[in-house]
């Protein structure tokens, strides 16, 4: 009996033992079920998530990833370039007004040794005497003279090279920090690439004055018009496009509330037209002010009591005429700036009656405020016989208005297209 009772335990027991088993298997059958499912479950939902961020972090990409603050930065940075360049241009202006540009006679790299005693002085001042503009101009020059006309050439040229330092250091920071896009890095050294390209330039400008051409009885010593042309045009084009890729960072530009219509998207061409024909006119500037062709007409509207001047068309071939008669020079100039002014008024007239994105209306307003004091600037200047203050005002406006111009067609960016 005992013995039979010990069996049935052990039997009990073994059952008992063998059901415990099975569920524990079970039971971890059913954990493992419950994580994989769970994990699947959360990967699925990891999946859809991302996808629906795929167009986010596109968007992301295609803005740049830049904190605010570092966008900020390098925004401000091409302001400051732009700023800086629109100095130089203006120290260029009085530069040329104050006959200075041919004082330095030499060219380095990284800058001219300033004299630093009288004996250094008289040393400059007999190299300057080689060239043309003392020998036919200036015999009568003394050194002091002298001295003013080799600071305003050596402040422009130093500042010039100024440019250089204030672009090229942040530009390295920047770099390797990694806050350009692609896109910015491109326009990086083109930018680069313009800096240099343009202090050639007024080397090749100036060294056109020094040069023994002048022979006839009334060759005036002076850099080349084409030359000192395209050193302008360099230097417009490089402030306009630092100006641009700044608002770009700092003022990035609306959008229009609502579709864009065809009235949109022509008055955008408009903009960009009036943009074009303002920088034309402040082309055909660098020439009046090459060839001195402020100085031969000083009345307004019409040229010595005629509409159109007698020797309008005095140099052969005709061509000649638009480039290095100071007459027809000075009546082109006129024709484009009447030109200009009136596209900028019909560009102001259209705007009220289109919708546009809100600073649109503002730059628009400014434009044609700032068109209309730059033809009065000019024509105070024309008959003032070209005094130094305003001169360089009327050129100082001719940027201001680039610049307003500029900001006009960066808001109109996005009026481009019409819905589908």
């Amino acid at each position: 009996m005992q013995s039979l009772l010990i069996r049935s335990s052990s039997s009990l027991f073994t059952r008992n033992l063998l059901f415990c088993s099975r569920s524990v298997i079970r039971s971890g059958q059913i954990s493992r079920n419950f994580f994989a499912q769970n994990a699947s479950k959360q990967l699925t939902c990891q999946k859809t998530s991302l996808a629906g961020r795929i167009p986010q972090l596109l968007a992301i990409r295609r803005m740049g990833t830049l904190p605010e603050k570092s966008r900020k930065s390098v925004g401000y940075w091409l302001l400051g370039c732009s700023g800086m360049v629109f100095v130089a241009v203006i120290l260029g202006g009085v530069t040329r007004l104050t006959e200075s540009g041919l004082s330095m006679v030499s060219w380095k790299l990284l800058g001219e040794k300033r004299p630093s005693n009288e004996e250094e002085w008289v040393a400059e001042f007999e190299k300057y005497q080689q060239f043309p503009e003392f020998k036919i101009k200036n015999p009568n020059m003394t050194l002091a003279e002298f001295k003013f006309i080799w600071y305003m050439e050596y402040i422009h040229r130093t500042w010039g090279r100024a440019i250089g330092g204030f672009y090229a250091l942040p530009a390295i920071y920047f770099w390797t920090r990694g806050y350009f896009s692609k896109s910015m890095k491109i326009r990086v050294l083109a930018f680069g690439a313009l800096i240099g390209i343009q202090g050639l330039m007024g080397w090749y400008m100036v060294k056109s004055g020094l040069e023994d051409r002048f022979h006839g009885e009334s060759d005036v010593p002076r850099v080349s018009q084409y030359r000192l042309a395209t050193h302008l045009s360099l230097a417009f084009i490089l402030y306009t496009l630092f100006l641009w890729s700044a608002l770009d960072h700092l003022v990035p530009a609306q959008k229009l509330a609502g579709t864009v219509t065809k009235a949109a998207i022509r008055f955008r061409w408009l903009a960009h037209t009036t943009k074009g024909m303002v920088f034309l006119t402040a082309l055909s500037g660098a020439f009046v002010a090459g060839l001195d062709a402020g100085l031969v007409y000083n009345s307004f509207p019409k040229m010595a009591d005629r509409w159109i001047p007698s020797d309008i068309l005095a140099f052969s071939p005709t061509l000649r005429n638009f480039t290095e008669n100071p007459t027809t020079v000075q009546f082109d100039h006129r024709i484009l700036g009447i030109t200009t002014l009136s596209l900028i008024s019909g560009l102001y007239l259209i705007s009220r009656k289109r919708t546009l994105p809100p600073r649109a209306h503002t730059a628009v307003a400014a434009v044609a405020m700032m068109g209309w004091l730059q033809v009065l600037l000019g024509i105070t200047t024309l008959i003032t016989h070209v005094p130094v203050a305003l001169a360089a005002s009327h050129q100082s406006g001719s940027l201001i208005l680039l610049s307003l111009a500029v900001w006009l067609t960066h808001e109109l960016k996005f009026v481009k297209k019409l819905p589908k």
